[in-house]
This record gives structure tokens, sequence and C-alpha cells, in this order.
């Protein structure tokens, strides 16, 4: 994707200089471009755990490549101590983000290359290749699930006379929150290309304001047209006709479709059942956590810290970031990062490898179908 029509990946290895890694610290955005260099997996757990980068997708493709500065920074004086230091940062990056189940899945593949060689070196090359893959895997998978959801779009399209769809969204899933196209934008994107006319609610999405502050930002920088709102004026929109599709991300999916969401996704997806509007998840199949079931009961949600309810970041009249006070210093606050829709809630299920039913039959399928590709 542009940004003052530069096209970047979110995360991307030095071409020349071993051991280097660049983000986009999207902490800045809107206001300024930063580019964060990474040379260390402490560089890496703070990157992922204070939210320079955040997003299922880029959270695993940052993960795999801090495993790798980890590698060329380990101890060297025997397999088995530099395997050690390995695991050692492994554990360390899984303890940033509990949610976002691409985390887990990025680092386990990295850890599991590495094991597959006999030296250091070749081990090192292992681990720079497999983080290379994951993040490349990460774009094309984007990609695919653009082409699946650019047909629902189409279809509602010619539903509504060739008029402009209007899709609602909510936080950031957008390229920002991979390492290109995004999964809920992926679709919106390509119907851009293709001449179908959209038009975007950007969710402002408290308390980080990941949809007013990035979704929007990157829809301006690629020429959608969007309009921000207030989250609590998601149900107004769809009382009042104004709502097509409701397209969201997801940071974890169960084996019978429950969807863990940033914080307000329930919300929405009440809101949309009520008023009969199509509730459509994007997620690459990474994201599937095929060891549980009840995403209520067993998927863990993040708490965060109490200031991020409490404050807020924005530009000053000096041009200047400044965090500011917005509610009462003494008392407490709570801070869930996600929730869970239950499989019940949901359309649909878009993935790199179709639409797919939230529920158990549907995703059993899936997965036959994903262990096939492996067995190959």
């Amino acid at each position: 994707m542009n940004i003052d029509g530069k096209p970047y990946r979110t995360i991307w290895p030095d071409p020349k200089e071993a051991g280097l890694v660049y983000i986009i610290d999207q902490r800045y955005l809107p206001y300024r471009l930063v580019i964060e260099s990474l040379k260390t997996v402490d560089d890496v757990v703070a990157a992922i755990r204070d939210m320079h980068i955040r997003g299922a997708g880029l959270i695993g493709a940052t993960a795999a490549y801090g495993l790798y500065l980890s590698a060329v920074r380990a101890n060297r004086q025997s397999v088995s101590a530099f395997f050690s230091d390995l695991e050692e940062a492994g554990n360390r990056l899984l303890a940033t983000r509990p949610t976002a189940v691409n985390l887990r899945w990025a680092v386990n593949r990295c850890l599991c290359a590495a094991r597959r060689e006999d030296c250091i070196d070749e081990m090192i090359k292992a681990v720079r290749a497999e983080a290379d893959m994951i993040s490349d895997l990460d774009v094309a998978c984007c990609r695919h699930i653009g082409e699946w959801g650019f047909g629902i779009i189409e279809k509602i399209c010619r539903e509504k006379g060739g008029q402009p769809v209007n899709i609602l969204t909510h936080c950031n899933a957008g390229w920002l929150a991979f390492v290109d196209y995004g999964t809920a934008t992926a679709p919106i994107y390509l119907s851009k290309e293709r001449g179908i006319p959209v038009h975007v609610y950007v969710d402002e999405t408290r308390p980080l304001n990941q949809g007013s502050k990035l979704t929007a930002f990157e829809l301006e920088q690629n020429g959608v047209p969007h309009t921000i709102v207030a989250d609590n004026a998601g149900g107004h929109l769809m009382q009042h006709g104004l709502v097509d599709l409701v397209l969201v991300g997801s940071d974890r999916v169960t084996a019978q479709g429950d969807v863990a969401n940033k914080i307000g996704t329930y919300l929405k997806a009440v809101a949309a059942l009520i008023h009969h509007i199509p509730f459509y998840v994007a997620l690459p199949t990474s994201t599937i956590d095929w060891t549980i079931h009840d995403g209520i009961k067993d998927i863990p949600i993040e708490v965060r810290s109490e200031d991020e309810i409490k404050s807020i970041t924005g530009l000053n009249q000096a041009g200047d970031l400044d965090r500011l006070l917005i509610a009462h210093a003494e008392s407490p606050a709570i801070n869930y990062a996600f929730d869970v829709t239950p499989a019940r809630f949901i359309t649909g299920l878009i993935t790199e490898k179709g639409i797919f039913q939230a529920n158990r039959e549907s995703l059993s399928q899936l997965r036959e179908r994903l262990d096939e590709e492996h067995r190959k």
C-alpha cells in the first residue's frame, strides 16, 4: 500500500545489513511517518508489547523477525546453547500479547525451522528464510482474502443498482495490521481498483483510536471514500439503512467459529444481526486456534493499562504529540483489549482458502483441506 504515493510494507529486513529490520512505528501515525530500526529481540519485544506495531498478522511477522534477530546475536558456543537462547527469545515474544494466535504460530514455525538444521550458521539462515516466508505468506493470504471478499461487495453493489456499498469497519484490520493489503480492507481496496464504488464508515475504536488514526489514514492515502464515526454510532447508522455490510478482522478464531477481535466488535455484531446486515470476519487461516472451541470461556483476553482509557495522545497546536488526561485521575478503570463474538452472530469467515460458515462442521472441512495441503 502507499504512503504519499510510495509503496511500503509494514515490516522489512535491511537488504544489505544482517540483523537489522525496519518497521513503521504506528504510534506516530497519522501525524508523521517514523521508521524504527529493530536490532535485538529486546527491540522487538518492546515494539510488540508497547504497540509500535499491532494487528494479528503483523505481530506474527514481527515475532518471526524477532527470532531472526535473536539468532544473529545468540550464544554460538554450541548448538545446544544457541538453541536454548533462541527458545528463551521465543518465550519472551510469546509473553508480549496473549490474545493474537499468529504470534505463537510464527514463533513455533521459526523454532521448528531452526531445529531441522545441524549447525548454527544454517540455523540462522533457516530462521531468516522462515521469517521472510511468513511475511510473504501474509501478503499472499491477504490478497486472496481480498479476492474472496470482493465477490461479496460486488454482489451487494449489483443488488443496489450500482450505488456505492457502505461498509462499517471496527479497529484496524488494514495493511497496517498486516504486512500488506490487510484482511478487512483487502476486499475494499480490490473493489476500488476494479471500479466498484465503496464508502467506509470508520469506527474511531477507543481507547487507542486505531480506526480514526490508522484505518482512516490508510484509506485516505489510497483514495478510498470514508467517514470517521464515533464507536457508538454504528447502531444508529444501521437503524437508518446506512450500512450494507460490516467487515472486521480477528485476532483469534476458535474451531467452532467464535471470534476474538478488538473490544466493541461484539456490539457491532449484535446490532448487525438485529438489522439483518451481513457481518463478515476476514482472517488468514493462521488466525484459527484449532485447540479451543468455546471462545468466551477459553480465549485469553488481554487487559491493558488503565492509562490508555484515562488519557489520549494527539497533535497539539504547536505540531507536537501530547498526551492528555481525559478522565478523573483518581477513578479506577479497566481496559479490556478484546471481546468475543459468538459464531451464531457471524455471517461468514473470509479466508485465503474461501468463505466458510462460522461453525464446527464448516471449519472441520477447512482443517481437512489444510491438512491435505500440508501432507502434499
